[in-house]
């Protein structure tokens, strides 16, 4: 242990430490403290830590403790939006009262997660809502925005993100009037950067940070250059976030929003002079007809699918596609081309339209080097997108501009001490890596299963075996079982399967599925008891906390490789083997490791959690990388024989 900052640190985390007399039911974890240690010789020195702490470690006080005792501005990402507020709301208050240290903080989103008074008056004035669902919710924004000091739309309670009513209120980097807009000085965005810029401590998430780099738009692009230090919580998401942030994109949502407004403002300031109708009603088409194109033959889709590029842009129609959608950009760009002395508002229309029209001319052009392209189609829109492999290059330039401590920290970022899958993608090979276990005693309290003779993932009787199997294991413990599929494609098959073995037997257990109720609706009804088992894919994979005895089993479907049809995997590939490197061996099974893991630590979250982990997918044990993701998980004990799983499932059961 190095300086006084680690002295600190270690003093604070002590037996008679302010932490444990604040909170006596806070328990002194070795682990923990090697983490603290280490983020404070990372702050002291303004070097990059890569540290990977396994569930329980208590990572989030481990680096917020240094980082508050140090006294130095900081930057803090996490993952998701309510992560954020987590940490603002709860973590850091909690903190800074038990340690007495007299910090600043602040909360930063993106645009999107505030209130904009100027689109509020222009909505309220002339938005054409969907129906009486929408048109309550813009009452409820209005009544609202009457006493908000942040604006922050986190605060309405019960208001669905996916309402139509937020673009409506919320502004964008293209619709934004900037200093011209009449309620510059009350911008509730403008307000949130003020406090952040003032701050000892600034909360934000990845989306946010990348989105910044890109556009500039946000302020953390001003906030970063002041800060002696940035932390990156649930760093297993950075290079997916960057990817997607960093690249350009072209979406038919952004062709309907810029239509919408442009008819909205059209006929509320300057209606007569232009065919607005016309105007908005060829970019509602040409957006459309691009969505179109995108889907080709799908028809019936769940969720997002990624297609590669070539699936779609080989075509004629695709060049005639876009060029529709430039044309009606270029249509709008010369009618709105004498209007701009108006207002504000139409040369901000103008440059949307401009934009959209270089949008159009750009994806008609072979991509740019060391770029990937691709194409994401939902039930309800299409997206264009160009983008980078990894953010290594621009996370080492953020790093060369000036000096601080990099910090970097996830349950899970790779399967060797190097962390070699993180810090490859984000050229982060020079920083000093930890890996802490947790604390929790796996070998007593889980059990790990790999089910012999069983179909093979290729098989196409293997998602109905792996519904009877979640069946018998529901049974044994009376619900209290997680089912997660590496596809959205056998979520369904999956769950038909369960349900029919569970009548088959006589037994009546609520089978909740993914897609069939708000995410935070399905976890509580899970979490609240018995008698139900939980069925989902992707975005369950991580983040799902079900401590206590309403979680006992896990059942993973099959090994999660990513899929090799995934434009973005063909293109890593492509990279990998073009250097002489094992794709396979680099790539899918690290790849897999990693998200084996986040599945796994879906079972055990406190130190008395006890469970059964099953993987339904035989080459975890037949093929010679199986080894490899074994040793991936927690060490829990291996159960080989059936009847020794539901003696252990059975045990389990007795207990409650």
């Amino acid at each position: 242990m190095e300086g006084s900052l680690a002295q600190d640190v270690a003093l604070a985390f002590s037996s008679q430490g302010p932490l444990i007399r604040s909170d006596p039911s806070l328990a002194q974890r070795e682990v923990q403290l090697r983490l603290a240690e280490q983020v404070a010789l990372a702050i002291e020195q303004r070097s990059a830590l890569v540290a990977e702490a396994g569930t329980g470690v208590g990572k989030t006080f481990a680096y917020l403790v240094p980082l508050l005792l140090s006294g130095r501005r900081a930057l803090v990402s996490t993952a998701t939006k309510s992560l954020q507020d987590q940490l603002f709301l709860r973590d850091l208050p909690r903190l800074c009262d038990a340690l007495g240290v007299p910090v600043t903080l602040a909360l930063l989103k993106g645009r999107s997660s505030y209130l904009c008074l100027q689109r509020l008056q222009v909505a309220r004035q002339g938005a054409e809502l969907p129906d009486r669902w929408a048109l309550r919710a813009l009452a409820r924004v209005e009544a609202w925005a009457q006493s908000t000091r942040s604006g922050d739309l986190a605060e309405i309670e019960g208001l669905d993100e996916r309402s139509p009513v937020i673009p409506l209120v919320t502004s964008t980097r293209e619709n934004c009037l900037g200093s011209e807009c009449p309620q510059y000085k009350a911008c509730h965005v403008m307000q949130a950067r003020r406090e952040a810029m003032a701050a000892d401590v600034v909360v934000v998430n990845h989306h946010l940070f990348f989105a910044d780099m890109a556009l500039r738009d946000s302020g953390v692009a001003e906030l970063l250059p002041t800060v002696d230090a940035a932390v990156f919580d649930e760093a297993h998401q950075l290079v997916e976030a960057g990817v997607q942030f960093l690249g350009t994109t072209l979406g038919t949502a952004q062709l309907i929003d810029f239509a919408r407004d442009l008819l909205v403002i059209g006929l509320q300031q300057a209606r007569g002079l232009r065919d607005w109708n016309l105007l908005a009603g060829t970019l509602e088409q040409a957006a459309r007809q691009l969505r179109l194109l995108c889907a080709g033959p799908l028809r019936e889709l769940r969720g997002v699918i990624k297609l590669r590029w070539d699936e779609r842009a080989s075509s004629d129609e695709w060049a005639s596609g876009l060029q529709l959608v430039a044309d009606a950009a270029k249509a709008v760009a010369d009618a709105l081309a004498e209007l701009t002395a108006i207002g504000p508002d139409f040369d901000r229309l103008e440059q949307r339209a401009l934009t959209v029209a270089e949008l159009a001319a750009l994806f008609v052009q072979p991509a740019g080097a060391d770029q990937v392209r691709w194409i994401d189609v939902s039930p309800q829109q299409a997206r264009l997108v160009e983008s980078p492999l990894d953010i290594r290059e621009m996370l080492s330039e953020q790093r060369r501009a000036t000096p601080k401590a990099w910090i970097f920290t996830s349950a899970t970022l790779g399967d060797d001490d190097k962390l070699s899958w993180f810090t490859s993608a984000t050229g982060l090979e020079d920083a000093v890596t930890l890996r802490v276990g947790s604390p929790f005693d796996y070998a007593a309290h889980a059990r790990f299963w790999v089910p012999a003779r069983f179909p093979r993932p290729n098989d196409s009787a293997h998602p109905a075996a792996v519904g009877a199997l979640a069946a018998r294991c529901a049974q044994a413990l009376r619900g209290r079982t997680f089912v997660l599929t590496t596809t959205l494609r056998v979520l369904p098959l999956i769950a038909e399967a369960l349900r029919q073995a569970l009548a088959q037997d006589g037994v009546a257990m609520e089978v909740l599925v993914q897609g069939s109720q708000p995410k935070r609706a399905l976890l509580q009804r899970f979490g609240s008891g018995r008698d139900c088992v939980l069925v989902g894919s992707q975005s369950f994979w991580e983040g799902i906390d079900v401590p206590g005895d309403a979680l006992q089993c896990v059942l993973i479907d099959k090994l999660p490789f990513p899929p090799p049809n995934d434009p973005l995997v063909q293109a890593r590939v492509k990279k990998i083997e073009a250097r002489g490197g094992n794709a396979f061996a680099e790539y899918f099974v690290a790849e897999a490791a990693v998200s084996l893991k986040q599945g796994a630590g879906r079972l055990i979250r406190s130190e008395t959690d006890r469970g059964l982990l099953v993987v339904c997918d035989p080459r975890l044990r037949q093929m010679n990388y199986g080894a490899r993701l074994r040793a991936a998980l927690p060490p829990m004990a291996e159960l080989f024989d059936e009847a020794q799983v539901f003696e252990w499932l059975a045990a389990l059961a007795a207990e409650h």
